[in-house]
């Protein structure tokens, strides 16, 4: 376990939201949230979409835990809009994905903690007691990567450029770093190609990029491309 203090005050966690699309663990984390912290407000989401839905209801949760691999999200894209609908909840990322570049650019983003998807039901639960003093987890051997050179953009700003996407537009992004040329991409999405290429244009102009090897180069370099769907 790896404690990063970064509060001097505790953070009271009394509901939570828990988003994921794999229906066992989410019930699992769910329950476990329930129980360990005798919390009675739970909420789960089995996707971004249907997440930021109760975020715009009446549900306002202390904390958000939030899995990066889902089904409507692009790398950090959705940790983005998360924090952006709901900038003053401390947001708990969990993901299958370790790395450290990913843990790195995670926490640069904002996070509350990092919570790897193995981790045992007592480090998970160590580590919700962290946060809960106002401390941000990360896991233990993490070791920041370097510093990147302040003349590259850095992973924040792409992810943000990558949360402007629409959702159509996202899609697509992750269907081109898959390699996915125009026509399978629209026999996919069940659009027409014209349509696509519609899309594809308009997400260059936001990632300011060139062409489409351009757009997957950039998403490779900030150590999301593995997060895509």
């Amino acid at each position: 376990m790896t404690r990063m203090d970064t509060s001097a005050h505790a953070v009271p966690i009394r509901s939570a939201l828990v988003v994921d699309d794999h229906p066992l663990y989410c019930d699992a984390l769910a329950s476990m949230m329930e129980t360990v912290f005798n919390m009675r407000r739970v909420r789960k989401a089995a996707s971004l979409g249907d997440a930021l839905q109760l975020l715009r209801s009446r549900f306002s949760p202390d904390l958000v835990m939030l899995d990066l691999n889902l089904p409507d999200v692009s790398g950090l894209s959705g940790f983005m809009k998360i924090k952006d609908r709901a900038p003053d909840v401390p947001v708990v990322v969990i993901s299958a994905f370790t790395s450290d570049e990913v843990v790195q650019s995670v926490i640069l983003a904002g996070a509350a903690g990092f919570i790897p998807k193995d981790a045992a039901r007592e480090t998970l639960r160590e580590a919700m007691m962290d946060i809960w003093d106002g401390k941000t987890y990360v896991p233990a051997g993490f070791k920041a990567p370097a510093k990147e050179s302040e003349a590259d953009p850095t992973i924040g700003d792409i992810s943000r450029k990558i949360a402007g996407l629409s959702q159509q537009q996202a899609r697509i992004l992750s269907l081109i770093c898959k390699g996915k040329p125009n026509k399978l991409i629209a026999y996919e999405m069940q659009l027409a190609e014209a349509t696509v290429k519609a899309h594809i244009t308009a997400l260059l102009r936001r990632l300011k990029v060139q062409n489409r090897t351009q757009a997957a180069l950039l998403v490779r370099e900030v150590s999301i491309r593995h997060h895509l769907q």
